[in-house]
């Protein structure tokens, strides 16, 4: 007795109705998943302006209540009425000054991971060296790459191409640059010149004000020309990639307040810290 062998049969791989049904399910969920996502930013981004809002009424009732009280008790007046103004006035510009968007951490990262990519993939494939040198010019920081180990770091040159035979190489303007400046325009004293209080305010700026990462540490050795910050939570991901904005921030900083190059390396941390920032400079005599 023979067997007939269909092979057509054996090798059909059209789909059964079990896997279009799962493929389907599949697609409705994401779907749901999908909505979801959207419905949770929008909460979220909602929250963030309510808690804005909310502030600012309670300043301004703070005010009003103030004001109120310089007309019941005209002995404490001038101190009332100047708590009241302080009041009203901060309300109004939390009101006014409010976000109307959010953006999540990850998408800056994205956008970010791009750009470092392609500037990474330019220096490597020109040929040029592992170090950076943060250097101030012309009231900017940029983030010279040199072609040659001996290169000198350029003080009055134009990028993005240096092409002067001492100092050849990549001179970019860097991501902390604008960071800093934004930085230093909220200080409520001067940008410190030696590295001990400046690497602290710098710490201080990337964690409470930019909230980049949740917690920076620094340890200084001036004598050494070293300022090593310990990172912790990086909002944007690992810290070692090309120009990444906590390390470009820190050595923009240090530059401009040192009046001095720096040069950066960031390794991996250990137990108590994720990254390890280590800016040097030529110390001072």
């Amino acid at each position: 007795m023979s067997t007939v062998i269909d092979y057509d049969e054996m090798n059909d791989d059209t789909p059964t109705t079990d896997d279009s049904e799962t493929v389907s399910e599949y697609k409705a969920q994401l779907e749901v998943l999908t909505a979801e996502n959207r419905r949770l930013r929008a909460e979220y981004a909602r929250a963030r302006t309510s808690a804005y809002r909310r502030t600012a009424a309670g300043m301004g009732a703070i005010g009003v209540v103030a004001v109120a009280g310089g007309l019941l008790f005209p002995g404490a007046r001038d101190v009332l009425f100047i708590l009241g103004a302080i009041g009203l006035f901060g309300g109004l510009l939390t009101y006014y000054l409010t976000p109307e968007r959010f953006v999540a951490a990850d998408v800056g990262e994205r956008v970010y991971a791009a750009a470092a990519a392609n500037q990474a993939s330019i220096t490597e494939h020109l040929g040029l060296r592992p170090e950076q040198y943060y250097v101030q010019i012309r009231d900017t920081v940029y983030v010279f790459v040199p072609l040659h180990a001996d290169a000198e770091v350029p003080e009055n040159a134009h990028g993005p191409f240096v092409l002067e035979e001492d100092q050849r190489g990549v001179l970019l303007e860097t991501a902390g640059d604008r960071l800093f400046r934004s930085f230093e325009q909220t200080l409520s004293g001067s940008l410190a010149s030696s590295p001990t209080p400046l690497a602290q305010q710098l710490c201080d700026g990337l964690v409470e004000q930019f909230e980049l990462a949740t917690r920076a540490t620094p340890d200084v050795d001036g004598e050494d020309g070293r300022v090593t910050i310990a990172v912790t939570g990086s909002a944007f991901g690992a810290v070692d990639r090309f120009d990444h904005p906590i390390p470009s921030f820190l050595a923009a900083g240090l530059a401009t307040g040192l009046e001095r190059p720096v040069t950066l390396e960031v390794t991996p941390g250990d137990e108590r810290a994720d990254w390890l920032v280590t800016c040097r400079f030529e110390s001072a005599e």
